[in-house]
């Protein structure tokens, strides 16, 4: 990988890489570097000791992703932002919007979903986030899609939850597996 000049020019400016499901023989911790669309959407597939890592943070919120985000989009997020502050949760941007939000190369596209990350909330206020999700994704200029985490990183679908199906895909670090929609709601691990 040192010989590729795009991910020595990724190095050299300090730009951030993305915790990726590990592969079956790696040891260490799994990282991926998700090349633009002008390079190609390259994915490149790293694992490095954990004492390699400078810093671990959280994805971007909405607010720091609006000066990077189409005009047309602005609405949605501040309304999304909005959305999980009612709702007791911070919901954070990855995908397209954030790598071009953290590095200032063109990701987002005219086809582009806007991938967002809620905390699980409490119980009582899953349904309000849910509905909250789809009614904003039925009036956005993009499709939403992302997922609802768990306290223990597990994700589900948001579509999936809303759609009261009985199981539901839950992914985590070691894969995904079906699991009762009921029990991850109420932030059961399975």
């Amino acid at each position: 990988l040192a010989g590729d000049a795009r991910v020595r020019a990724w190095a050299a400016r300090g730009w951030p890489l993305v915790v990726r499901r590990a592969l079956p023989d790696e040891a260490g911790v799994p990282l991926g570097m998700p090349l633009p669309p002008s390079a190609g959407k390259r994915r490149v597939a790293i694992c490095v000791d954990a004492d390699a890592l400078a810093a671990v943070a959280l994805p971007p919120a909405f607010a720091d992703v609006l000066d990077a985000a189409p005009a047309g989009w602005r609405p949605t997020l501040r309304a999304l932002d909005a959305l999980g502050a009612r709702c007791g949760v911070q919901g954070r941007v990855f995908g397209s919007l954030a790598w071009q939000a953290l590095t200032g190369e063109r990701y987002v596209t005219g086809t582009s979903d806007l991938d967002v990350l809620f905390p699980l909330p409490d119980a009582a206020q899953a349904a309000t986030l849910l509905d909250g999700l789809t009614a904003l994704d039925a009036a956005a200029p993009m499709r939403i899609d992302g997922e609802l985490l768990r306290d223990d990183g597990a994700g589900v679908n948001w579509r999936e939850l809303h759609a009261g199906l009985t199981e539901v895909a839950i992914k985590t670090a070691g894969g995904v597996a079906l699991g009762a929609a009921a029990e991850f709601i109420a932030g059961v691990a399975q």
